[in-house]
């Protein structure tokens, strides 16, 4: 169990502090303005209910200033910030659905919601108190977008980065300036020194060469598109067209999935190295495309919550309204649909090669979860409580629990030393898809993490995903 404790220097006592019973974890620590005043936030195990402490370390008292209590889950931010004068901080929080940006006192009496509306407050980097203005970056135009805001205290909003795409900020100490790196779909990123009015003061790095070297290649088009489910959501995707496409033709389709907790993949920004391979592979024939399902960031707290206790249920769900939108299009050679992902991507092509045996031709599944059993306690916990409560949220989402069900080719990859997904997981999935006397193909990478990097081993990779493809789809 974690525990805080405060050393005297010159008396040489060490105190345990009083951080409260009802907790398991100690996310976040952080010394107040006030001399002696230590912030401290605390989470139970199921981590839904979050308590903002302030510890005297010269008596040993303790305030609870903030509760946070979710049905769900809470994610644990940096955000907390303290002013100059003592006497207020900025907390950021999704209890009205989204997250954003809230003024207190010290007291925990809420001065002022600072930003409100059905959009996110995806990073907030901070205060300016001289001139009583915030700086963050938002979903406001687009969940598949991110802007650079300012906004003072009496309410002034300024989209301080305009152009069309994502967009994100390092400002310099006193807010004065920041550097926006931006970039947008095919576009490299463009780095600019930017003042706190939205000038642009000078192009730092604008990629040129890199730029350049694109224009001798044919790259297809990429394109946006959305479609609805039965209940009426909208959901967002991409797709990579051949550079010679022809709406007359069919098309062969590889979907690049990850799909969880954290991250999206549908969004308006430079890919780098997968866009230049998922390219390579649209001047082979083939269209990609990308398809964003609940439980991802930048759609407020429902949309990234209604995974809870069913992890990979309402996500393989969405991929499969969203395939089935794409097999509609009349170019799409429906026969000829793949998937590939990597960690969560890597589980969620394996839950749907098997789980949803007959969506996908062909699928690759990178350094998978296969079971959550074998994950990151705090992780998965989060998102399903534990295997004793939960059973069902852990067994019926399992790849392994499906292995029987394989139709498609599958290549399954890992790396024997990967730290964070380890490769038990691919383990026990070998086990359950022999068992079951399911064909495959495997990959083993000797000694390389999560990343499978180093020693030529992503160049390998991406060739054999290549050569994969082209044999199976």
């Amino acid at each position: 169990k974690v525990e805080i404790y405060a050393y005297d220097v010159s008396s040489k006592q060490n105190t345990l502090l009083n951080t409260g019973k009802d907790r398991e974890y100690i996310p976040r620590i952080k010394w107040t303005n006030n001399a002696g005043i230590l912030s401290v936030q605390t989470l139970n195990r199921h981590q839904n209910h979050l308590e903002l402490l302030f510890i005297n370390v010269n008596d040993n008292t303790s305030n609870c200033v903030i509760k946070e209590d979710n049905n769900s889950f809470i994610e644990i931010t940096d955000d907390l910030t303290f002013l100059e004068n003592g006497k207020q901080f900025i907390w950021t929080s999704t209890r009205d659905g989204y997250n954003h940006i809230y003024l207190y006192n010290v007291d925990g009496k809420l001065v002022k919601q600072i930003t409100k509306g059905n959009f996110e407050i995806s990073t907030y980097y901070g205060f300016d108190e001289s001139k009583k203005t915030f700086y963050y970056l938002s979903t406001e135009l687009s969940p598949t977008e991110r802007y650079v805001y300012s906004i003072t205290l009496d309410g002034k909003k300024t989209n301080l980065t305009p152009e069309k795409g994502t967009h994100a900020a390092s400002f310099s100490n006193g807010f004065k300036y920041f550097v926006d790196t931006y970039s947008s779909y095919g576009k490299p990123y463009t780095c600019s020194l930017i003042n706190n009015t939205g000038k642009q003061i000078r192009v730092l790095e604008d990629n040129r060469d890199l730029k350049a070297a694109l224009q001798e290649y044919r790259l297809g088009k990429i394109k946006e598109f959305t479609f609805k489910n039965k209940a009426g959501l909208d959901f967002y995707g991409w797709m990579i067209y051949p550079p010679d496409f022809d709406s007359t033709l069919k098309y062969p389709v590889l979907i690049n999935v990850y799909g969880g907790p954290g991250v999206q993949t549908v969004t308006n920004d430079w890919d780098g190295g997968n866009y230049l391979w998922h390219q390579m592979l649209a001047q082979r024939g083939y269209i990609i495309a990308s398809i964003e399902n609940r439980g991802t960031p930048g759609r407020g707290l429902e949309w990234a919550n209604c995974i809870h206790k069913d992890l990979g249920k309402l996500e393989v769900d969405d991929q499969v309204i969203g395939s089935n939108y794409i097999k509609s299009l009349p170019y799409v050679e429906n026969s000829r649909m793949g998937i590939w992902g990597w960690s969560f991507g890597g589980y969620m092509t394996s839950l749907l090669m098997t789980k949803v045996h007959t969506q996908f031709k062909a699928g690759i599944a990178v350094a998978p979860v296969t079971n959550w059993r074998y994950y990151d306690n705090v992780y998965t916990e989060r998102y399903l409580q534990t295997p004793q409560e939960n059973p069902q949220g852990f067994d019926k989402n399992s790849p392994t629990t499906y292995a029987k069900d394989l139709k498609g080719k599958l290549l399954l990859v890992h790396g024997s030393a990967d730290d964070n997904v380890h490769m038990q997981n691919s383990m026990d999935f070998i086990n359950a898809l022999v068992k079951n006397n399911k064909q495959f193909d495997l990959f083993i990478y000797p000694n390389k993490n999560h990343g499978i990097y180093g020693d030529n081993a992503r160049l390998h990779l991406y060739t054999k995903m290549t050569d994969f493809l082209i044999n199976n789809l």
